[in-house]
């Protein structure tokens, strides 16, 4: 696992509070992660989650995911974590627009402690955010107390690729995205068996490499003036996230990140 120093809840929590978090927003759509509906629908079907099951999201952050599970999946009723109360008010707001209101509650908290009771969900779910928590262990430790014997955790993260970054990539990369840290696929995997579950599913998707291409290509040719209102057009900004981007997009490219999929199983 690749780590770095100086990012930690506070600098999440203002990510998701200011225009960066809106930017993501703008360039990745409601279900702000890699693959929208067609990665959420991918990941439920291969954990088997549907009809009238209950369900916990860490990291909910709007609650893109809930909304996508209850309308898509028949979930019968869903409750959202999260430790920034923006999105918090945004993803309530969102279900009201949705008619998903009833279903649906957020909860503000640290994932790794969220205070909810022990086996109270028949599976935890998360989709591309697990990479924004610091303690890793004490995270996966939280989602395997929720979840009931036999249920399920599922989720999504982006994850170091099977070729590796060096320091300085892993450094620059986790700087750009606010990352206190990346795990790889052994990484969540043994977390997992250390807290009591078979891991059913540990892959790359494969999806990161086009998905990066892809928003690259959507802000240069669609979105340049609504990106640009958003960080209040300042040109030298928008260069520099650009560059980012772009530095990600060659990460990407080379095998160095991925977009992870997870499935395992509490015993």
């Amino acid at each position: 696992m690749k780590t770095t120093t100086g990012v930690d809840l506070s600098t999440v929590q203002a990510v998701y509070s200011g225009p960066e978090g809106d930017l993501w927003e703008l360039i990745m759509g409601r279900q702000i992660h890699i693959g929208g509906l067609k990665s959420s629908m991918d990941l439920a079907e291969r954990a088997g989650i549907a009809g009238a099951t209950k369900g916990i999201d860490l990291c909910c952050c709007n609650g893109g995911g809930m909304r996508f599970l209850i309308r898509f999946r028949n979930v019968a009723s869903m409750i959202g974590v999260d430790a920034t109360e923006t999105v918090i008010e945004r993803g309530r707001r969102y279900c009201d627009e949705e008619g998903l209101g009833d279903k649906v509650t957020f909860h503000l908290a640290d994932v790794t402690d969220c205070e909810l009771p022990d086996a109270s969900a028949d599976f935890v779910w998360g989709e591309d955010a697990w990479c924004y928590v610091v303690d890793k262990p004490k995270l996966v430790a939280e989602a395997a107390r929720l979840v009931k014997r036999g249920g399920t955790i599922a989720f999504t993260d982006w994850i170091e690729g099977p070729a590796g970054l060096t320091q300085q990539e892993a450094g620059r990369f986790m700087a750009f995205m606010k990352f206190p840290n990346v795990q790889g696929l052994k990484g969540y995997s043994d977390l997992l068996a250390k807290n009591g579950c078979s891991v059913v599913l540990a892959e790359d998707t494969g999806r990161f490499a086009p998905h990066v291409d892809l928003y690259l290509q959507m802000v240069d040719m669609q979105l340049t003036s609504d990106a640009l209102q958003i960080i209040g057009y300042d040109m030298e900004l928008m260069g520099a996230i650009a560059g980012e981007m772009q530095f990600m997009q060659g990460l990407a490219h080379g095998g160095k990140i991925a977009q992870g999929l997870f499935v395992a199983k509490k015993k």
